[in-house]
């Protein structure tokens, strides 16, 4: 596993004590730094047992720490771009952004090569876990538990978006990134990590090939990483968190369509409804509709087009009519070199002074009116 190597060579290891106080002395009050021995204790030498997941940055482990508190231990595996004053201070900064939808970050282990961020521990581990995993893992979600999953993340990415500061944009908003606590609170995981690592070591280079999954075109294609990346990336989010199915999976209508594009045939046909999770028993029809329309219009194909996140919040908080003359259709991948708009018998290749516009029409910010 590789990780950051500040210039501590073998030799120098048994400077670690000297130099794990001189770490600490970098951080904030608010952020502890823990001794590699005590996370190796807590994670029972990070045994395979204790693993609760994997991402682009490294491995999770849930530990106990020496007063009993659990924690999730994530434990970095990839290179930095940064030297060890600037790697502190930007756990200082993320240890900063504080909010009831974000995981909060407790503490940081930086000593010789190994660099572990320890989390606040989530009972109910997360969103993909629980609603689109195996079936012998997942949870039941009824519609109002679903419905506070898409309101709180959302509000989540919104202090992320407007209030924190400087601003963050997530550039992985994925049900594996969103955590869930004892009462299926959402905390959106992994902000403003991104910032530490080279810009090829992202969701982008681990992602599957040909599918649609959670990047807005103009991201993946062009590299344009604005807020409305993570504004479309939240749209694909709700359409999962309504189907119950993963976004990465082309089976749906029995064709080799993605969950966006089938939502957006769906809507054309007026049979949106149709794409809501069988399992769910009971749920409000109008505001599970409303839910879709908003994931289509996140997802619209023009980046310009698409609501900020503070809109998104009032389209899901409050019982409104979209003002769907002014929705356009989604852009989406077909495969690695292809962009899509809209239905299947539109698809066509980009151009190379395309720009990697996905939509001709004028880019203005779509608006609500009350009902």
């Amino acid at each position: 596993m590789r990780c950051w190597s500040f210039g501590l060579r073998s030799k120098e290891r048994r400077h670690a004590a000297d130099s794990a106080h001189i770490v600490s002395g970098q951080l904030l009050e608010c952020v502890a730094h823990f001794s590699y021995d005590e996370l190796r204790t807590a994670t029972d030498n990070f045994s395979t047992r204790n693993k609760i997941g994997r991402g682009g940055f490294g491995i999770v482990y849930k530990g106990k720490l020496r007063n009993g508190l659990r924690v999730a231990i994530k434990k970095l595996a990839v290179a930095s771009k940064q030297g060890q004053r600037e790697f502190l201070a930007e756990i200082n900064a993320i240890a900063l952004v504080t909010h009831q939808n974000l995981v909060r970050l407790i503490g940081c282990c930086v000593e010789g090569t190994n660099c572990i961020l320890v989390y606040e521990y989530l009972e109910n581990n997360s969103l993909d876990h629980a609603l689109l995993g195996q079936k012998e893992t997942r949870t039941r979600l009824d519609w109002q538990k679903r419905s506070a999953i898409c309101v709180g993340t959302a509000k989540g990415l919104t202090f992320l978006h407007e209030e924190a500061v400087p601003h963050v944009v997530h550039r992985d908003i994925k049900a594996s990134n969103i955590l869930l606590d004892k009462s299926f609170t959402p905390k959106i995981g992994d902000f403003g990590l991104a910032k530490l690592f080279p810009d090829d070591i992202t969701h982008i280079s681990t992602r599957i090939a040909g599918t649609t999954g959670y990047l807005a075109p103009e991201y993946a294609m062009a590299g344009q990483l604005t807020m409305k990346a993570d504004v479309y990336s939240f749209g694909i989010l709700i359409l999962e968190i309504v189907s119950g199915k993963s976004s990465s999976k082309a089976d749906w209508g029995g064709s080799d369509k993605f969950l966006l594009e089938w939502a957006w045939e769906l809507y054309e046909r007026g049979s949106l409804l149709e794409l809501v999770d069988p399992e769910l028993e009971e749920y409000q029809e109008e505001e599970a509709l409303r839910y879709m329309k908003v994931a289509l219009f996140c997802t619209q194909g023009a980046a310009g087009r698409r609501p900020s996140m503070s809109q998104v919040v009032d389209m899901l908080s409050r019982d409104i009519k979209l003002n769907e003359k002014q929705l356009t259709a989604p852009g989406y991948f077909q495969d690695s070199d292809r962009l899509s708009v809209g239905p299947t018998s539109s698809k066509k290749p980009l151009s190379s002074d395309s720009g990697y516009r996905t939509s001709s029409e004028p880019i203005t910010i779509t608006h609500v009116r009350p009902r």
